[in-house]
């Protein structure tokens, strides 16, 4: 797990990091605006109706973003990944969260204070589209979901899913499994069944010799199929 100075560093100093476009003296003023936090696995980051209190980066680890739906059952909007930014919509819109943040595994997340976002961020026009362009992105990845989630049957939405997943988090080493490790129940909240679904499409996919399982581990054995599977819908 990374410390806060390195953590600093890898924010500004990562092409990846949206403070990376931060000018020299925007980034020597960041240091005085940012906090650390190190989150334990299955953490809440925030929790819905909250206000946010900064904008907040993931700089290591996982975080699923959620809402409530009937009779409290979860529904995964949004995962994050490392150098990920959660939360902006609620402080951009000066809202209360409307969803739930979690971690997956252990985390380090920093805090920016809203002053330096809004009186020094936002002023620098490449960080300024970024923004626009990363909220452009979510809303197209939302509208998206929606079509799959109600449209899709089971096996189209877990096929997506586990390419989502895919896309987001990459592989282990040996270039099959999944770098990210979710239990039965996200991987249902992801793709908007019950669990017990999401366990026997699972174990369909297993004897198709479309995935493998390993507890939570999952490996991606044929990822054609796959993507036809989430395509046939």
């Amino acid at each position: 797990m990374l410390n806060e100075r390195s953590g600093l560093k890898n924010i500004v100093d990562n092409p990846k990091s949206i403070f990376y476009l931060l000018n020299k003296e925007e980034k020597e003023e960041l240091q005085y605006h940012i906090s650390f936090l190190y989150y334990k696995s299955n953490e809440f980051v925030f929790r819905e109706g909250e206000k946010p209190t900064g904008f907040l980066l993931l700089v290591e680890g996982k975080v699923k973003i959620f809402k409530e739906g009937v009779g409290g059952r979860e529904q995964i909007i949004r995962m994050a990944k490392p150098l990920g930014i959660i939360g902006h919509r609620a402080l951009l819109s000066e809202e209360n969260h409307i969803a739930t943040a979690v971690t997956l595994e252990e985390s380090f997340i920093c805090t920016i204070s809203p002053k330096f976002i809004l009186n020094y961020a936002l002023k620098n026009s490449d960080f300024s589209y970024r923004i626009i362009r990363k909220l452009a992105e979510e809303l197209g990845f939302s509208n998206s979901r929606t079509v799959t989630l109600t449209q899709k049957h089971i096996r189209g939405r877990l096929a997506e899913s586990l390419i989502l997943l895919k896309e987001k988090y990459g592989f282990e080493n040996d270039g099959t499994t999944l770098r990210v490790h979710l239990s039965r129940e996200d991987i249902a909240n992801l793709s908007n069944m019950t669990t017990s679904n999401a366990i026997r499409t699972l174990a369909t996919f297993a004897n198709e010799m479309i995935i493998a399982i390993d507890g939570r581990k999952i490996k991606i054995l044929d990822a054609n199929r796959l993507e036809r599977v989430s395509k046939i819908g």
